[in-house]
């Protein structure tokens, strides 16, 4: 179907046009929001003809799998680009009011186009030599938003940066290479077939475990998020908003994916190791939180530690909590880009990332305190807001699973709720409730009333999650069916497929 396609297409054409206007800022704009408005829409109506008309997908010169490179989209990949351009709406439109023109000037919207692309590109792909395509193009882009203005840490943060994901993507290449030569294919539906009919099913474990290394690097998993702290603290605000939510989420959405559909032979091993790097990446990522005094620094290390809680769901690998790990993502990408866009104001305002040179943003900048209040509540899972919704499902599904190590993984996730609330405290303390700082010179007279809007779009978001939850857990539910019956998919990319997983 050729509405699978224009996710990728609309982008990859927009950015093309972008770089041929790279003089006129203004046309930019118009170009970029009227794009990406459009690729919003598009993603919210292939996900009411999912659900209505089942999985759907699109082959490229109607060549049958596995020989021709497919898209597929089901209700998961089309939950995480609904948003994904529900992001990048709200930080398109902070950008537009908060970026200096200097900055504008390099590139910004066409490399921004080209990251929609391949992060729309990684959520549809049906082989996995196109996901590791998607993954360098996303990547490639980022490199370029990360060095946006030539600052002195921009380009330290860069070098880092790259040089770290430069090595993922080798092992990642590398992998698929041995994958395909025990398996004799790419398309992930077929590899599935091939496994689950394979005698030999335990040489692919060590296949299984590199996966997840490689992935949990793009996730930032307990060991693997060494990159993330310099990297997110030097990109504007709204640029880091769309990475803070996002990209890490490209790594957990491969996770759910391979793991619930290619690797499921043997998930008393698998799945109980994601479990237990679901138990350390939450604990470890919280504490990095709580030593911090940096303002984006604090909310950069919670994204590994809220990390933890969505492959929580992927360990304890029933319907149930795979449905409430989903659930966990969307309420996260929500609350987090939230988060990183009223750090942007508060910088704006103040001059500084350091929380303890904010103080007093409460008393003059009210609406910002209680957005930042909002969303910091939900993060720590405050009733009756998404992130209660969240947790509440995810320990559900542990009790039920049962077992010794699911209660021990519950204990951890109810410590470091408080201790996620201990550190968004300290922001509040320091930032918004302590005594008042100076704002910056320049800023005396900064009009920060439009930047409060896509906030307070995603903080809606999250309190509607939170409210409403019903008709969202029913959507995860079914989401989840779907994606713990693989015979579904592979029915749906193959249809003539004799192979069927057990």
């Amino acid at each position: 179907m050729q509405i699978v396609f224009l996710p990728i297409l609309i982008p990859l054409a927009t950015a093309i046009v972008l770089a041929l206007l790279s003089k006129n800022v203004t046309i930019q704009r118009v170009v970029s929001a009227v794009s990406t408005l459009t690729t919003y829409v598009l993603s919210i109506v292939l996900l009411f003809v999912v659900r209505g008309d089942g999985i759907q997908v699109y082959k490229q010169g109607n060549w049958e799998p596995p020989f021709g490179i497919c898209l597929v989209a089901d209700l998961f990949s089309c939950a995480m680009i609904g948003i994904a351009m529900t992001i990048a709406v709200a930080a398109l439109a902070f950008t537009f009011w908060s970026i200096d023109k200097e900055r504008e000037k390099y590139y910004l919207y066409p490399l921004f186009q080209f990251q929609l692309m391949g992060v729309n590109g990684c959520f549809l792909t049906g082989d996995l030599f196109n996901l590791f395509v998607f993954f360098e193009i996303m990547l490639i882009a980022s490199y370029a938003l990360i060095t946006l203005g030539g600052e002195k840490r921009q380009l330290e943060a860069a070098v880092k940066y790259m040089a770290i994901n430069l090595v993922g993507s080798t092992i990642m290449v590398g992998t698929v290479v041995m994958l395909y030569g025990f398996v004799g294919t790419l398309n992930m539906a077929d590899i599935a077939q091939r496994i689950a009919s394979s005698p030999q099913q335990g040489m692919i474990t060590p296949i299984a475990m590199i996966f997840l290394i490689v992935f949990g690097l793009k996730g930032a998993l307990f060991g693997l998020w060494f990159w993330m702290p310099g990297t997110y603290s030097v990109i504007p605000a709204g640029i880091s908003a769309y990475f803070g939510g996002i990209l890490t989420k490209v790594g957990v959405y491969c996770l759910f994916r391979v793991f619930t559909l290619m690797f499921v032979y043997d998930t008393g091993y698998t799945h109980t190791i994601i479990l237990v790097l679901a138990g350390l990446t939450m604990l470890v990522g919280v504490l990095g939180a709580a030593a911090q005094n940096n303002y984006r620094s604090i909310l950069t290390y919670h994204i590994s530690s809220q990390v933890g809680y969505m492959i929580m769901g992927l360990g304890i690998y029933t319907t149930a909590a795979v449905a409430a790990g989903m659930f966990y993502i969307v309420h996260h990408i929500l609350v987090k880009s939230a988060l990183f866009l009223t750090s942007g104001i508060a910088e704006r305002i103040t001059g500084s990332q350091h929380i303890k040179s904010m103080g007093g943003l409460a008393s003059r900048y009210p609406a910002v305190a209680v957005l930042f209040l909002v969303a910091a509540l939900s993060l720590s899972g405050f009733p009756p807001l998404s992130g209660f919704t969240a947790k509440l499902l995810l320990i559900k599904a542990g009790f039920e699973a049962g077992g010794w190590l699911n209660y021990t993984i519950i204990a951890v996730s109810l410590l470091v709720s408080l201790l996620t609330l201990y550190s968004m405290s300290k922001i509040w303390q320091a930032a918004y409730w302590g005594k008042k700082a100076s704002d910056k010179p320049d800023d005396t007279c900064f009009s920060y009333k439009a930047l409060l809007v896509p906030i307070a779009f995603l903080v809606g978001l999250c309190i509607l999650m939170g409210l409403y939850a019903e008709p969202f857990i029913d959507f995860f539910s079914e989401a989840a069916n779907q994606i713990m019956d693989p015979t579904v998919y592979i029915e749906a990319v193959d249809p003539q497929s004799e192979l069927t997983p057990n």
